[in-house]
C-alpha cells in the first residue's frame, strides 16, 4: 500500500504535477458550479425515518387505505389568555376565517357548530385556552406548511384576542424548517472562523493558517455540488445531515493538511528543493494520511446496514465526502503546500541543515515518561476511561422532538400550553385501525380500559364495515418512554384486547407514539450491528497497515474504550453543565461512528510513525521518537478538530448541540490520553518480544 501510491506522490510533488493537479481541481469546481445545483437545495428538514416495512408505516398506510380522505398531516392552533377567558365567539370568526381563507385544509374541527357542552371538550378546565385540531392534505412538505400556518395565524390574531400558536406535527415541522435555514451560513462562518483563528494562534504562521482552510474550501465546493448532483437524481438529504457533512469536511480536510505540513517541514531541513522535500515527505506521510480518510469512509458506508433511514442518508453523503477528502489528502494538499513552499511556513522558515530536536518541548517529556514508566502512564489513562465509562448505564433517551428547540419556539410554546393546560395525550392522539368485524364500539371501550389509556373513541367505519378507525389518547405525553411502554404492551397483548372485546381481526397502530416506538426498537438493533460491523471492518483494515494482528486488537480496544469514555463522560457533563438528563436516540450511534472513525486516525499516525523508525531504532527509542514527533501535530490537530465539532453546538438543535459536545469530549480523550500516553504504554508492553536492542 505505501509504495502503491509513491507513483501518484512523486508525481504531484513535480513541478508539472503541482500545476496539474490544481489545474485539475479547479477546472472540476468551475464545471460543476456551472452545471450543478447545490447540496442545500435539496436539503429536506423533515423526511420518513422509518423504513416502509415498519409496523407504524404499515398502519398509516392502512388507515390510507380504508380512510382515504382522513390522511394528511396534523396540527393544533392554540388560542391562549394570559388575563383570563378566551372568547368562544372570537374563536368560532377566527376558524371560519382560517377555513375560507387558507387552502390545503381537508378538515378543521366545527367548533361554532357545536353547543357549549361539546365546545368545552376544546377549551381549558379554566377556560383560558382552547386546542383547535386542523388537518393539511397528504403530500405537503414543511416548505408548504410554512405560509399556510403564517395565514393562520395571523388571521386568529386578528379575529380573536390573546396569543395564538400553532403546534402538532404540521406546526413543529414549520418551526424546524425556520431554525435550520437560519442556522446553515452561521455554521459554515463559525467553523471557519474557528479553525482560522486557532491555526493562528498554534502555528503563528498566517500562511499555515490560510492553505488548509484554502484546501477545504476548494474540496467544499467540489463536494457541495457533487452531492446537489445526488439531489437532483431523488437522493433524500437531510438538513441536519449536511450541517454535520460540513463540519466533517473542513475538519477532516484540515487535520490531513496538518499532518502532511508537519513532515514537509521536516524534509526541508534535509532537501533544498521544496519539489524533492515533498515527494519524501508524502512517501511517509501519504500512506497513513490515505489510510485514515479510508477508515472513516469505511465506517460511513457501514450505516448503510442501518434500518433507520436517518443513518441510510447518512452513508452516501460522508463517504462522497471522505472519497473526495482522501483524494484531496495525496493530490491538492501536498500541491498547495508545495506551490508555497517554504514561505508556508514564514516567519520560521524551516532551512537545510537545521536539526530535527526531539530533546525539548512538552511532548518530548511526555515521551520520556512514557518509555521509563509505561505501567504507571498507561494504568492511570485506564482507570480513567473505565470509570467515566460507567455512566453510559445512565444513559435515557429523549423522545420529545420539541424539548431539542429553543424555548421561544411557537410550535414549543403551543405544546407547553396544552401540556399545561389539557392532557399532553391530546396533543397527537394515537390512531388505531381495526381490521375485523366485530362492533368497533365495544373494542374501543376495551383499549379505553388498558393500563395508562386516557380515552378511546371509535372515530369510522368503512361502507362494508370491514374496517374501523379509533382514536386513542395517553395519559401522558404521546412522547413519554411511558407512552411507548403502553403502546408496546397494547400491541403484544392485541389478541387478548380483541378476544376480551368479543371481536375479532387485526388492530394496526398509527401516529407519533407508534412511529417512536418503532424508531426506540430499530435504532436498538441498528446501534448493535453498526457497532459489530464497524470493529470488524476497522480491525482487518488495521491487520492490513501493521501487517499484525494484534497491535490492531489493542488499537481497536482503546479506541472503542475511549468512545465509552466520551459518552459516559459527556452524558455526565451535559447534564450537570447544561441540564440535559435525557439525549436523542441518534446520539449514541452518531458518536460512535464519528468517534471511532476519527479516533482511530490519530492512532494511525502515530504507529505509522512508530512502524517508520523500528525498522531502525530499538522499542524503547522508536516509541520516544514516535510520541515526540507526532505529538505536537496530532494535539493541534486534536484541539482544532474538537472545536470545530464544538461548533454545532451553536446550533439551536439539541440533538446537534450534545453530538457536537460529546465528539469535542472524546476527540479530546484520544488525543491527549489514549494516543498520548495508553497506546504508547501498550506497544511498550506488548512490542517488548520484538525488540532488536
Amino acid at each position: 500500500m505505501k509504495k502503491a501510491l509513491w507513483p501518484l506522490t512523486d508525481w504531484v510533488a513535480t513541478k508539472k504535477g503541482m500545476w496539474a493537479v490544481l489545474a485539475a481541481w479547479l477546472a472540476a469546481i468551475v464545471l460543476l458550479s456551472l452545471f450543478a445545483p447545490a447540496a442545500r437545495d435539496y436539503g429536506a428538514n423533515t423526511f420518513q425515518p422509518l423504513p416502509d416495512d415498519a409496523a407504524s408505516i404499515e398502519a398509516s398506510k392502512k388507515v390510507e387505505e380504508y380512510f382515504p380522505n382522513d390522511g394528511g398531516t396534523s396540527a393544533i392552533i392554540v388560542f391562549n389568555n394570559k388575563n383570563g377567558e378566551v372568547n368562544t365567539d372570537d374563536i368560532s370568526k377566527a376558524l371560519a376565517a382560517i377555513e375560507e381563507e387558507v387552502d390545503g385544509l381537508t378538515s378543521i374541527a366545527p367548533f361554532a357548530q357545536l353547543p357549549p357542552p361539546a365546545q368545552a371538550e376544546f377549551l381549558a378546565e379554566d377556560e383560558s385556552a382552547a386546542a383547535i385540531p386542523v388537518v393539511f392534505q397528504a403530500g405537503f412538505d414543511s416548505e408548504d406548511f410554512e405560509p399556510l400556518i403564517e395565514k393562520m395565524t395571523d388571521i386568529a390574531v386578528q379575529e380573536a384576542d390573546g396569543d395564538v400558536y400553532v403546534t402538532g406535527p404540521a406546526g413543529i415541522a414549520t418551526d424546524t424548517t425556520a431554525l435550520f435555514s437560519k442556522a446553515d451560513i452561521v455554521l459554515l462562518l463559525s467553523t471557519v472562523g474557528l479553525i482560522l483563528v486557532l491555526l493562528i494562534v498554534i502555528y503563528r504562521s498566517p500562511l499555515l493558517a490560510f492553505i488548509p482552510l484554502l484546501a477545504s474550501g476548494l474540496v467544499y465546493a467540489l463536494t457541495d455540488r457533487i452531492l446537489g448532483l445526488y439531489g437532483a437524481a431523488g437522493l433524500e438529504m437531510s438538513s441536519q445531515a449536511l450541517s454535520i457533512m460540513t463540519i466533517l469536511l473542513f475538519a477532516a480536510v484540515t487535520d490531513y493538511s496538518l499532518f502532511v505540513l508537519a513532515r514537509f517541514r521536516e524534509e526541508l531541513k534535509q532537501h533544498e528543493s521544496k519539489f524533492n522535500a515533498m515527494k519524501y515527505a508524502m512517501r511517509e506521510t501519504g500512506e497513513p494520511v490515505f489510510f485514515s480518510g479510508g477508515t472513516v469512509l469505511t465506517a460511513m458506508l457501514v450505516l448503510f446496514f442501518a434500518a433507520i433511514r436517518d443513518y441510510q442518508n447518512f452513508a452516501p453523503l460522508f463517504a462522497t465526502v471522505m472519497a473526495v477528502i482522501m483524494m484531496a489528502s495525496v493530490t491538492l494538499v501536498p500541491a498547495l503546500f508545495t506551490l508555497f513552499g517554504r514561505k508556508s511556513f514564514w516567519p520560521k522558515v524551516p532551512k537545510v541543515g537545521a536539526e530535527n530536536k526531539i530533546e525539548k518541548g512538552l511532548w518530548s517529556r511526555v515521551a520520556r515518561f512514557v518509555i521509563n514508566k509505561p505501567a504507571l502512564s498507561g494504568g492511570i489513562v485506564l482507570v480513567f476511561l473505565i470509570v467515566s465509562s460507567l455512566n453510559v448505564f445512565n444513559l435515557k433517551y429523549e423522545f420529545d422532538t420539541l424539548k431539542s428547540f429553543p424555548d421561544d419556539m411557537p410550535s414549543l410554546v403551543g405544546y407547553n400550553i396544552i401540556d399545561e393546560k389539557f392532557s399532553a395525550g391530546d396533543l397527537s392522539p394515537t390512531t388505531v385501525l381495526y381490521e375485523g368485524e366485530g362492533d368497533p364500539a365495544v373494542v374501543a371501550e376495551e383499549l379505553g380500559n388498558q393500563e395508562g389509556i386516557l380515552s378511546a373513541v371509535s372515530a369510522a367505519s368503512t361502507a362494508a364495515g370491514d374496517a374501523h378507525e379509533l382514536t386513542i389518547a395517553f395519559e401522558t405525553s404521546p412522547y413519554d418512554e411511558t407512552s411507548l411502554d403502553i403502546l408496546a404492551d397494547l400491541r403484544s397483548n392485541e389478541s387478548d384486547i380483541l378476544k376480551a372485546a368479543g371481536a375479532a381481526g387485526e388492530l394496526y397502530f398509527a401516529g407519533e407514539t407508534a412511529e417512536k416506538l418503532d424508531d426506540r426498537e430499530l435504532n436498538e438493533r441498528d446501534l448493535t450491528l453498526i457497532v459489530v460491523i464497524e470493529i470488524v471492518l476497522l480491525f482487518v483494515m488495521l491487520i492490513v497497515l501493521t501487517r499484525s494482528w494484534k497491535m490492531p486488537l489493542y488499537m481497536v480496544g482503546t479506541i472503542v474504550l475511549s468512545f465509552l469514555s466520551a459518552l459516559g463522560l459527556g452524558l455526565f457533563l451535559t447534564d450537570t453543565l447544561f441540564g440535559i438528563d435525557a439525549v436523542s436516540t441518534r446520539i449514541p450511534l452518531y458518536s460512535f461512528v464519528f468517534l471511532v472513525a476519527l479516533g482511530i486516525d490519530y492512532n494511525i499516525i502515530l504507529v505509522s510513525r512508530y512502524m517508520e523508525e523500528r525498522e531502525k531504532h530499538p522499542l524503547k527509542k522508536a516509541v520516544e521518537i514516535a510520541v515526540a514527533k507526532t505529538g505536537g501535530v496530532i494535539s493541534s490537530a486534536g484541539i482544532i478538530l474538537a472545536a470545530t465539532f464544538a461548533v454545532l453546538m451553536t446550533q439551536p438543535i439539541e440533538v446537534l448541540f450534545v453530538f457536537g459536545f460529546i465528539v469535542a469530549v472524546g476527540i479530546l480523550i484520544d488525543t491527549f490520553f489514549v494516543r498520548g500516553l495508553l497506546l504508547p504504554s501498550l506497544i511498550l508492553f506488548f512490542e517488548k518480544k520484538k525488540d532488536i536492542s
